[in-house]
């Protein structure tokens, strides 16, 4: 193969990536990084607001009542029980268990899409956390007041929430969307918020953090999952609007049916048919 045929192919090669993976995928890129820009943002101007929200009058009616209770409920067993409970959410193991579920997702739906809005959702969320802790250098409460083992890093905002919510929260989106029945669907959203929330307290119960910097990783959390939802819900109204019916909704989440009805409609008017999996496996349940 001569330099010029070599070239050639690899400019070949190169565009058919391009037009596979970032055109079609435009809105949904576009939206998520505009989406992860607000939040790293917010995360910035809160540093500018902090000390006027959260100043010694916060931390005596709410962070500290919120501690000094959690120190009257502590015993021993539910210590263990509860330190088990958040390392769930850490650094090893919410990758972890943010993995398997979207490996889950991914397959079910026989689409990347779950990788892709998990993983970029969960990057943005860790590098707003890293920023925020930077930023506003927040103490933890005294180790005398916490479960061990301690923690040094500055505690605003919570990184376990903030992450918990963004993985769980997106998974139970995209779990909702694979899954008609509507009893599958209540228990699906009730699991994860209990999951969500118990992580939040879990880091109060422990004196890992103020309860502040927890409501703040809820908030933060939920804004971002509602971007990328957002971004999702766009890319299936401007990509599917003319072949693959209406973008996503709990109450219309899968349209294979529909969808394998028109290609057989399609074929039927006289057009050659193709092989199988040609077409991909593009479905609004991704």
């Amino acid at each position: 193969m001569s330099s010029g045929d070599a070239v050639k192919t690899l400019t070949d090669r190169i565009t058919d990536r391009w037009g596979r993976w970032v055109v079609p995928y435009a809105a949904l890129w576009i939206t998520m990084l505009i989406g992860g820009v607000i939040v790293v943002a917010l995360a910035v101007m809160g540093a500018e607001v902090y000390d006027n929200v959260v100043d010694e009058a916060g931390l005596a009616n709410l962070d500290k009542p919120a501690l000094a209770l959690s120190e009257d409920l502590r015993t021993p067993w539910l210590n263990s029980a509860v330190t088990a409970f958040t390392n769930v959410g850490g650094g090893i193991g919410m990758p972890i268990v943010g993995s398997i579920l979207t490996a889950w997702l991914t397959w079910a739906g026989r689409t990347w899409r779950p990788l892709i809005l998990v993983g970029g959702a969960a990057a943005v969320s860790v590098s707003a956390t890293t920023f925020g802790k930077k930023l506003f250098g927040r103490t933890r409460p005294d180790h005398a007041d916490a479960v061990p083992p301690y923690e040094s890093s500055p505690s605003f905002p919570s990184g376990h929430t903030l992450n918990t919510t963004v993985v769980i929260g997106l998974v139970v989106y995209l779990a909702c969307l694979q899954i008609q029945r509507t009893v599958a669907r209540v228990s699906i959203i009730t699991a994860g918020s209990i999951f969500i929330i118990a992580m939040g307290l879990s880091r109060v119960f422990l004196g890992h953090h103020w309860l502040t910097d927890v409501i703040a990783g809820w908030l933060l959390g939920l804004a971002w999952v509602g971007i990328v939802i957002l971004a999702h819900r766009l890319f299936h109204v401007m990509r599917n609007r003319e072949h693959a019916g209406p973008a996503p909704t709990f109450d219309h989440p899968v349209l294979r049916e529909e969808l394998g009805a028109r290609h057989g409609a399609h074929r039927g008017e006289g057009h050659p048919e193709e092989p199988h999996g040609s077409r991909g496996r593009d479905t609004t349940s991704g």
